[in-house]
């Protein structure tokens, strides 16, 4: 197929919506990554929380964020994703602006009643509900919305347009945080007003996508059912499950790797700026690696992928220092890269007629369990290494290996199940 011809499918291949929705993820990304940056930091300086008690409240908050999309997913296939998308900014709009005012006098009686713990939960819990529901419909909306022929490309765009947030809310945070001089709780604030502004934007742009014979879910209670459906499919399921490693692995960046930076090699390390490594290395990246690994099956790129990022975390284990880190940011891109494209991809595939939702929903669920996992064990790695045995570095050790061990697991995955749904793109 000739450029030209290529390029005129892809101007023809997305619909309105696709663009629309995909936009709006910028910004809500932006706005998660922004927050993220800072959370851990706030946490464990700010309200001098434990780097245990740090890594469960954070642990409890992702599994939120990434688990919502099963029930998210399945209401959005019933109500419509327009709809599901105006509620999530408008939950992460009033979320983000009350983590914000956690220091503002009106917060006083509330801190004192039930207590700086469960205040934060609580607070943590608003805008987890945000990404939850955003995630599923902007996946159904690139299935949804992009012709077959370019689907893969469809994922890809979604993919590096999540990265663009992704780059752009750490060095935001830093900017308001350090450069403006306005402060964590400020990070909070100008993320509420991204979100709000996502609502309007989806209000007035975006349109319902649909495709030719799909028969939307009429009830309520037949959507609901539909979570079980995809427990029927065990050979998803044991994908998801050994895709969980990855995040466990993953998310140290955001939970435990800037208290320990900031702990353990530098106080004043600005780690909400040099966390745009990342993503950053993914944009510039992604094009490179999906055509390097574009005949590679699906699973076995997934497998590389995982393996790549869990060996990134022996550069930082070897030499904690701020210039290894960057670099450990970017080989752990190199394996993002590598798998996530395929990841979705995979999914995607296996999603029946007016289910996009659902099964995109489900794909979120191993992201989930690596919160909800990589917190708690973050923290206690942290904790027992760092101010028992006094050998901080010594912690990433064993997140490689879990990174190892679950690149090992997805290999036999691909050996023994044979996935024959998504194996070459």
């Amino acid at each position: 197929m000739g450029l030209p011809q290529r390029w005129r499918e892809i101007c023809s291949g997305f619909e309105r919506p696709f663009w629309i929705a995909n936009f709006t993820e910028i910004f809500e990304r932006l706005a998660y990554y922004a927050t993220s940056a800072v959370i851990a930091i706030y946490l464990s300086e700010q309200l001098h929380f434990s780097s245990e008690l740090t890594g469960t409240l954070l642990g409890i908050a992702g599994f939120v964020v990434y688990a919502l999309p099963i029930l998210a997913g399945t209401l959005a296939d019933r109500f419509g994703f327009r709809r599901a998308l105006m509620f999530a900014y408008l939950v992460l709009s009033a979320g983000y602006f009350l983590l914000g005012s956690l220091a503002a006098p009106w917060m006083e009686p509330l801190r004192g009643a039930i207590g700086d713990k469960w205040l934060v939960l609580t607070l943590l819990l608003i805008p987890a509900l945000g990404p939850g529901v955003v995630k599923p419909c902007v996946a159904g909306t690139t299935a949804r919305a992009s012709a077959e022929n370019v689907r893969s490309l469809g994922y890809s765009i979604y993919y590096t347009l999540v990265n663009i947030g992704g780059a752009l809310g750490p060095l935001m945070a830093w900017l308001v945080r350090k450069r403006l001089g306005l402060g964590i709780p400020a990070v909070f604030r100008t993320a509420a007003c991204c979100a709000f502004l996502m609502f309007w934007v989806t209000l007035f742009f975006y349109r319902e996508p649909g495709q030719p014979g799909e028969v939307r879910v009429e009830r309520i209670s037949s959507a609901l059912k539909n979570i079980f459906v995809v427990l029927g499919n065990l050979r998803f399921v044991v994908f998801l499950l050994i895709s969980s490693g990855f995040y466990v692995v993953f998310w140290q960046v955001w939970i435990t790797m800037p208290i320990f930076m900031r702990r353990y090699v530098d106080a004043n390390a600005d780690v909400d700026r040099i966390l745009s490594i990342e993503a950053l290395t993914v944009i510039c990246l992604q094009i490179v690696i999906t055509y390097a690994t574009r005949r590679m099956a699906a699973v076995r790129a997934i497998a590389l992928g995982f393996l790549i990022s869990g060996l990134s975390w022996i550069l930082l284990a070897v030499h904690p220092a701020m210039s290894t880190l960057a670099a450990l940011l970017v080989v752990l891109a190199l394996g993002e890269i590598t798998q996530a494209g395929r990841y979705y991809e995979y999914c995607s595939r296996l999603a029946p007629p007016a289910q996009q939702g659902l099964y995109m929903g489900y794909a979120f669920l191993p992201i989930a369990i690596g919160y909800a996992i990589g917190g708690p064990l973050g923290g206690y790695l942290l904790h027992e290494f760092g101010s028992v045995l006094m050998r901080p570095a010594r912690m990433w050790w064993v997140i490689a290996a879990i990174g190892v061990i679950t690149a090992i697991l997805m290999w036999l995955y691909d050996r023994i199940v044979k996935p024959q749904a998504a194996g070459a793109s």
